[in-house]
């Protein structure tokens, strides 16, 4: 063997990996790792840590190791000291749940046209349309879940325009599931159609011309075009809806009037009035853990479907 075989050439030789101390990307990402580790590693932490404290005489908790926090979600603790099952909370989770998935769905139905619209409008119109649709972003949560309490009210805009159409005087819409959704909805909306507009608005048109051109109707290129090549946008969107609806608090409090518990509002009012901070600090972990599980399984889905031919 030569010498000009066993040659190598030194740009091909790898130099040695720098410390850590050494290595500006590592202390030009240390600020972020640092507020990252503050603002949400150390207070998930602390929720955890409480949730598994003992509840104090006069509200707050002390570091004494409990499980009661949890097992409250569950049991109750009867008369003669033994535990008994219990459903309240259960279906307080089932309602959360159940109106953070209508809320998604609802969202999604209205915001694939909605963004399809826009993405074919010209330039100058679709960037007012996209304008038009982060407006709710700048007056804030409260001040529109209170104009729904104007609208939906006992003398809001609704019940008096049925009035005149001939309804009866003096309905209302308020405090119920139904009004909550509507203001879930309506609050939740702009989160499902800008991830939808950005993944539709990248979509080849010359795949719809070739869609029609095969004599697919406009179902068949919704559901074999459109929806395939847009899952992403779709994914986002129903993440960004569906996780934040499962804690929301405004809505349930002003347009439920209370009733209608969902788990966000039952975490405040174990913080707040109730003064139980780790069966509060349970049900935030508990609400947690159930989010961990609709993430992982949504991208355990999308990586699925990435790898399939």
């Amino acid at each position: 063997m030569t010498d000009s075989a066993l040659h190598v050439p030194a740009e091909t030789v790898r130099a040695p990996r720098a410390r850590f101390w050494h290595d500006l990307s590592f202390w030009g990402l240390l600020p972020s790792r640092l507020l990252m580790g503050f603002a949400l590693i150390l207070p998930i932490f602390i929720i955890a840590a409480v949730s598994v404290a003992t509840r104090g005489a006069y509200g707050g908790f002390t570091w004494d190791f409990n499980l009661s926090g949890y097992s409250q979600i569950l049991f109750n603790e009867g008369w003669t000291g033994e535990l008994e099952f219990t459903p309240q909370y259960l279906l307080i989770i089932g309602r959360t749940f159940l109106l953070a998935g209508a809320t998604t769905l609802i969202c999604l139905l209205f915001a694939v046209p909605v963004a399809y619209f826009i993405s074919r409008q010209p330039p100058g119109r679709k960037a007012a349309l996209v304008y038009l649709v982060t407006l709710p972003f700048w007056v804030s949560m409260i001040l529109r879940v209170y104009a729904w309490m104007i609208i939906l009210g006992k003398d809001g805009t609704l019940p008096k325009l049925l009035e005149t159409l001939g309804f009866p005087a003096g309905m209302s819409f308020m405090f119920n599931d139904g009004a909550t959704l509507t203001a879930m909805v309506y609050t939740a909306m702009p989160l499902m159609v800008l991830p939808v507009f950005a993944s539709i608005e990248k979509l080849d048109g010359t795949l719809i011309e070739a869609s029609h051109d095969l004599y697919g109707d406009r179902w068949v290129t919704l559901r074999r075009v459109i929806l395939p090549l847009t899952a992403p946008g779709l994914t986002a969107g129903a993440i960004l809806v569906f996780v934040p609806s499962l804690g929301a608090v405004l809505e349930p409090t002003l347009m439920g009037g209370g009733k209608q518990m969902m788990m966000g509002s039952l975490i405040q009012l174990q913080f707040g009035g109730g003064r139980n901070w780790p069966f509060g600090a349970a049900i935030a972990m508990a609400l947690m853990a159930l989010v961990m599980v609709f993430l992982i399984f949504t991208a355990l889905r999308a990586a699925r479907r990435e790898a399939t031919p």
